[in-house]
């Protein structure tokens, strides 16, 4: 099976980058002295977690992270037991985690509530719990000084086992400079409330921190157990725009057919809309917005320059071609590819990724993703 047979819109995975990304990052967090726990809200796929537990010369994942129960029921099943529900638990599904630990998973929760703490404590399974901390995104979590936090670890009891934080807000750093700083930041939150918590009679195993940007910028990971990045597996335009990797670096692509031409405006329509590709807009923030996506040719080559999806409609995307090709002319049917914004978002309406090794237009293999909650 080659790419020119597959129907468009699809979701094609470049094995090589995939495992380049994959070796760098192992290395990195091997470097840093701590432990890899992937998150798998990406790639949601047990063929690409092999690989990555493949990766670096034994400091592969000794656990994951994930964003759904659906996940986790995917990937214990899959016999990858220990994870973390990085998503703060609700009553209604305690007993769902409940299910699936007494069947041999080893799920982790997260949470930064009182009355949440004590059903976690009152549940007659309760699940091993971790406390979120806000090192400055601002989402979810608890500040390293709240009085909170111990109101919370006294409410869960032995449940408790660690402190958890994200940096999301590194996204807005242009600089490694920047970069570092938001690091440094999310390490010393952790381990304060970590420290906090200790000072007051409980026993942390786990300070856990996480993000591409920081997991590669971060100048020490002292009093850090474990580092939960995602995105670096395959990449995307909006990390390559604030240097978390190169724009070779990208292992996933859309697939596409031109479904229109409009030479006199130097414009196409391609079969890849909204739901193919996301309406994220993140690298809009950057000093190189690339619109929707930007379009490379079937084998994964910048040779359409800057060629971008100015808009998305439902299954429809219209390309501006790169005025410096004025000559080019795709006839209906082409199959091009386009670059993500923002890969988790682009690959969660795609249940399958097409995957091929290199330039090669071979598909060498059809690997399922989960979706749903």
């Amino acid at each position: 099976m080659r790419l020119s047979d597959l129907p468009t819109p699809c979701l094609v995975l470049d094995r090589q980058v995939l495992q380049r990304n994959l070796a760098r990052m192992a290395h990195a967090v091997e470097a840093g002295g701590v432990a890899l726990r992937p998150h798998m809200k990406t790639a949601k796929s047990m063929d690409v977690l092999k690989l990555a537990m493949a990766a670096g010369a034994g400091s592969g994942p000794r656990g994951i992270t994930v964003s759904t129960l659906a996940e986790a029921e995917y990937f214990s099943g899959h016999g990858a037991m220990d994870m973390i529900y990085a998503v703060g638990i609700t009553p209604q599904k305690l007993d769902q985690v409940a299910k699936l630990n007494i069947a041999g998973a080893e799920i982790k929760v997260i949470t930064d509530d009182l009355a949440m703490a004590a059903r976690i404590a009152e549940h007659p399974n309760p699940p091993r719990t971790l406390i979120e901390i806000d090192c400055g995104e601002h989402r979810g979590g608890l500040q390293a000084e709240d009085k909170l936090l111990l109101d919370i670890a006294a409410k869960l009891g032995p449940a408790l086992i660690g402190v958890l934080t994200h940096a999301g807000h590194s996204y807005a750093g242009r600089s490694d400079e920047a970069m570092k700083e938001v690091a440094e930041m999310e390490r010393a939150t952790a381990v304060h409330a970590a420290e906090r918590l200790r000072a007051s009679g409980h026993e942390i195993t786990i300070v856990s921190i996480g993000s591409s940007p920081t997991a590669l910028h971060g100048r020490s990971f002292e009093g850090i157990t474990e580092i939960r990045p995602g995105v670096y597996m395959f990449g995307d335009l909006f990390q390559a725009e604030i240097g978390t990797h190169g724009h070779n670096d990208i292992a996933v692509s859309a697939l596409t057919s031109v479904i229109g031409t409009r030479p006199k405006e130097g414009k196409i329509l391609v079969d890849a809309g909204s739901i193919a590709l996301s309406k994220d807009r993140s690298t809009g923030d950057t000093a190189n917005d690339l619109g929707f996506g930007l379009v490379v040719d079937m084998q994964g080559q910048a040779s359409l320059g800057r060629s971008i999806v100015i808009k998305a409609y439902q299954e429809h995307g219209v390309v501006a071609l790169d005025p410096n090709l004025p000559s080019y002319h795709p006839p209906i049917g082409t199959k091009l590819r386009v670059l993500p914004n923002h890969v988790c978002l682009m690959a969660a309406a795609h249940d399958r990724y097409f995957v091929v090794d290199g330039n090669s237009e071979d598909v060498v293999a059809i690997w399922p993703r989960v979706g749903g909650w």
